[in-house]
């Protein structure tokens, strides 16, 4: 490996301070950094590489591979990857995969043990993972963390088996990442005191303050339909040592637009010291989660970035282990094949399993989607009817949503939705947290039953139809991710995403994004599992 030195203003994240100098980088690591004056205006900038501090790669419809070339572009070196997803579908052998494919780049892709798999009780996964599973992850040089403890009741009560996966973190001494929306008080106090370090869930100040006095730490999260930037970025003033950000969640189009830079760039035009922007972009998920990145020090690893200034935060180039992997906007990692591992196991369905039949019921629970927000709100409506079955109706924008099962043959659950904006036609999405059946949303039963039977057919993915068109973005690796170039696969989504609002009618920001989270049930307050309409306050069905 070559020998190289990279001048320019180095930025001193430890010691808060900028001075002109250069880095000699030998063997992939910093040999040394040289202090030549003081800041020069007309220079670019070099700063520690960016870190995505908790992000599912597979919801960027990308394997790791593909998801690193995107990355790097916009200065991320590494991530903090929960492989929750796969291993709902696919358990170990999803966790291997993942692994396994990101070593093929030199990307500091770090993964965590999942720790809720299935998530409940209350759904139809793939796979499931029990404690002694969990423990034989966290063994692995290549596991940091016990992936986010969704089952945050479990904990309260003190349930054996997630006790059981906390202690084998302990005993690794590896940290347990959190997730316990609208927890506050003795409660957030008592899921802190358990172990838990970390929460990416805080959507209001209040909440993350609560969470903060107790010793934990709280990632700014601002991904493809989850935004809470606005709410908490201003905490970041007072609370820089125990802050991140992160991403949770990213679709390949607005991957390819940018990343953690990107949060950069908003926080330092908020006001907020760049010096506590970077800290939590770049020093933080380092020192939490023991990860091998150098921090632009002597004898670091020499993963490091060069920026135009530090108010835009535009990348010019990204060094992992002394490798230029970025430049002027290019990846230079090129893609490699990815294998293909999935379990789907259902056929396609008629219009008669879309059938909704009256109860006489006048009034019935509707799901509210909120754009921007994974939480939804309970709405009561009046049921539309035509011949004894409930309806959707479009003027009233109340439509029908249905969750297939994906791992067996099993009947179509179905309720109602409000706040989509679909006028015409349906999608459908194997994409649907946590544990990826197959769900959809339409205006009748009969785009309803299109749209799903072309996820069917093509093993997994996302489609759009109306009565003229079908348009469907395959996801073979899982029914999550394609096995296709990153930058083929967000110019696939930006059409269907496009048809999908501009065509079908949606009026939210990611429509697929916000499906995908509709039979999330472990966030408030009703979301529906491939068993009924579920009540995410009080752990039951509707």
């Amino acid at each position: 490996m070559p020998s190289f030195i990279v001048q320019g203003n180095i930025v001193d994240i430890f010691a808060q301070q900028i001075f002109y100098g250069s880095i000699s980088v030998t063997d992939g690591r910093i040999h040394s950094i040289a202090h030549e004056g003081p800041e020069r205006k007309e220079a670019t900038y070099l700063l520690p590489g960016f870190i995505d501090s908790h992000v599912h790669i597979e919801s960027s419809m990308l394997v790791p591979s593909e998801f690193a070339r995107l990355a790097v572009v916009h200065g991320t070196v590494g991530t903090i990857s929960d492989p929750h997803e796969i291993a709902n579908v696919c358990g170990m052998e999803g966790v291997q995969y993942m692994i396994e494919n990101s070593q093929t780049v030199p990307f500091k892709c770090r993964f965590g043990a999942p720790s809720c798999v299935p998530a409940t009780i209350f759904e139809t996964a793939g796979a499931s993972l029990d404690s002694s599973d969990v423990a034989t992850l966290l063994a692995m040089p290549e596991i940091k963390y016990l992936s986010e403890m969704m089952n945050f009741p479990g904990v309260l009560q003190k349930d054996p088996e997630v006790m059981k996966k906390i202690a084998a973190a302990k005993k690794f001494n590896k940290p347990v990442d959190g997730h316990a929306p609208g927890l506050m008080g003795s409660l957030a106090k008592q899921y802190i005191d358990a172990g838990i370090s970390t929460d990416h869930e805080c959507f209001t100040k209040d909440e993350a303050l609560c969470k903060l006095q107790y010793g934990m730490k709280i990632l700014i999260r601002e991904g493809s339909a989850a935004k809470n930037f606005e709410a908490l970025i201003e905490l970041l003033h007072d609370h820089a040592d125990h802050m991140m950000f992160c991403s949770d969640d990213k679709h390949p189009d607005s991957l390819v637009t940018g990343h953690i830079n990107q949060l950069c760039a908003r926080a330092v035009q908020k006001g907020i010291s760049v010096f506590k922007v970077l800290q939590a972009a770049c020093i933080n998920p380092v020192m939490h989660y023991q990860m091998e990145v150098g921090l632009l020090r002597a004898g670091d690893a020499a993963d490091f970035i060069v920026v135009n200034n530090l108010t835009e935060f535009k990348v010019s180039a990204t060094y992992i282990d002394g490798v230029l992997v970025a430049e002027a906007g290019t990846s230079l990692l090129n893609p490699s094949p990815a294998a293909i591992i999935n379990q789907f196991n259902c056929s396609k369905k008629t219009m008669e399993d879309f059938i909704f039949s009256h109860q006489g019921e006048k009034e019935i629970i509707a799901i509210e989607a909120l754009d921007g927000q994974l939480i939804t709100n309970k709405m009561k409506v009046e049921p539309t009817l035509a011949k004894d079955q409930m309806i959707s109706n479009v003027e009233k924008d109340v439509l029908k949503i249905v969750v297939v099962n994906r791992y067996k043959e099993a009947p179509i659950a179905k309720a109602f939705i409000t706040n989509t904006g679909l006028k015409r036609g349906a999608i459908a999405s194997s994409v649907a947290h946590d544990s990826h059946n197959i769900v959809a949303v339409g205006v009748d039963d009969e785009s309803l039953c299109k749209a799903v039977n072309a996820v069917i057919a093509a093993g997994g993915g996302i489609s759009a139809v109306d009565e003229h068109t079908e348009k469907v973005l395959a996801l073979p690796v899982a029914g999550l991710m394609s096995n296709l170039p990153g930058y083929q696969v967000a110019a696939s989504y930006t059409e269907i995403d496009g048809f999908a609002k501009n065509t079908l009618g949606s009026h939210l920001s990611a429509p697929f994004m916000t499906l995908s989270f509709m039979a999330l049930l472990v966030i408030p307050h009703v979301k529906l599992s491939d068993h009924g309409l579920f009540d995410g306050n009080h752990f039951s069905f509707i």
